[in-house]
């Protein structure tokens, strides 16, 4: 008796498994597949600070409103002035009676209202305040109108290119106020990588500030709006900021820190503010327990290049920055590799700062990074008086 199962059955057997297979897992690697079980948000990217390099991604660069995360840029543009020297964090900022009249999270500041910069920035960071947010914008810019125009372009050299901003605090019910997990990232990484005194308010937990008015002097609290500050985490969490409207749901761009590595976490379109927090951990913990990090001890020194053409027949050069790479596989790094290539014709004029070639990584043989050769001087062309004397210095010794 022949007891052999029919082809027919087993082709039913298979197809009826393939259609039990969880979806989100297929084609992914298992650690990947429990990643994505566990995000409940539709949108999030992971990203390493030092080198922009994403560990994890969900529908990163679909367009939704990002709520009070606009702030980030706000304050892009705030340190900017800073550093440039066209605001000083002891300046008197004064209260117009339009920043008053903003809605949402705010910090109740009157009209006339004067604060400095620095408590603004707290207001901002700590309590996401709207009114502050308006007013800094009308003091750097004139107006907010053209403080947001210097918004988009800032997020346009940032390479931004799914964002665009309508205001400098996302209280705006303008449709096209948008941007996405990947860029809120991208502006993230630029504030914490050239600012990195931010963290030193987006870790304050509560502080107070005094209103002065004509009403009189009164203390009002900054809370965080960052409930993760307050999370028990096997990393240090160090900001950064959260937001939340009826279109935007609940986000939050979470930046943490455990060794050398520094992680930013972005969330949008939670269901709830205990969402976004929880996906904000569970994606922060799966990078950290996935990442390792190489740094360049120190950098080879590199022979001089030979120019061609020039007062000088060679110039001294260097390596432009220290080389840092960023592994999620588990490979061993103390196998990385390095060669240099310097360009072979070299012509004067050259400046200093210009490069020369380059030095190129390696792991197991394969390509991982690069870092330029620079000159470390200037080199004038050579004119018929140097070449002059380059000949006799050659041939008589003179």
């Amino acid at each position: 008796m022949n007891r052999s199962v029919p082809e027919s059955l087993l082709i039913c057997i298979l197809v009826l498994c393939l259609a039990l297979t969880p979806i989100g897992v297929r084609g992914e690697t298992e650690d990947s597949g429990k990643a994505q079980q566990l995000i409940e948000a539709p949108g999030a990217v992971l990203m390493e600070k030092e080198t922009g390099t994403v560990i994890y991604s969900r529908d990163p660069d679909t367009r939704r409103s990002p709520a009070s995360i606009t702030k980030i840029m706000t304050l892009i543009l705030i340190f900017d002035a800073i550093r440039e020297g066209t605001l000083h964090l002891e300046d008197s900022i004064t209260t117009s009676a339009y920043a008053r009249s903003m809605g949402g999270s705010q910090v109740f500041l009157e009209e006339g209202e004067k604060q400095t910069a620095e408590t603004m920035i707290k207001c901002i960071v700590i309590a996401s305040g709207n009114d502050a947010s308006v007013a800094m914008a009308e003091y750097i810019s004139g107006t907010e109108e053209a403080f947001v125009e210097e918004m988009n372009k800032r997020a346009e050299g940032l390479g931004m290119t799914n964002t665009h901003f309508s205001d400098c605090c996302g209280l705006t019910e303008d449709p096209d106020h948008l941007t996405t997990a990947r860029d809120i990232a991208l502006m993230t990484r630029e504030l914490i990588n050239c600012y990195p005194e931010i963290h030193n308010y987006s870790t304050i937990w509560m502080e107070n500030i005094t209103h002065v008015t004509k009403q009189g002097t009164r203390e009002f609290g900054l809370s965080n709006t960052n409930r993760l500050l307050k999370m028990a985490t096997n990393f240090r969490v160090t900001g950064l900021k959260t937001g939340s409207t009826g279109k935007a749901k609940f986000c939050v761009s979470a930046t943490g820190r455990k060794g050398d590595i520094d992680l930013i976490a972005v969330i949008m379109a939670a269901d709830d503010s205990k969402a976004r927090v929880r996906d904000a951990i569970t994606l922060l913990n799966y990078g950290f327990g996935k990442c390792q990090k190489y740094t360049e001890k120190e950098q080879k020194k590199i022979s001089p290049v030979e120019v061609r053409g020039g007062t000088e027949k060679e110039v001294k050069v260097r390596q432009k920055s220290t080389f840092t790479y960023v592994d999620t596989t588990g490979a061993d790094l103390s196998k990385i590799k390095s060669k240099t290539r310097k360009d072979k014709n070299v012509k004067a004029p050259l400046k200093k700062g210009e490069k020369v070639g380059e030095t190129v990584y390696y792991l197991d043989r394969k390509k991982i990074g690069a870092r330029d050769i620079v000159t470390t001087e200037k080199v004038e062309k050579q004119n018929y008086g140097s070449a002059l004397e380059n000949v006799l210095e050659e041939y008589f010794g003179i």
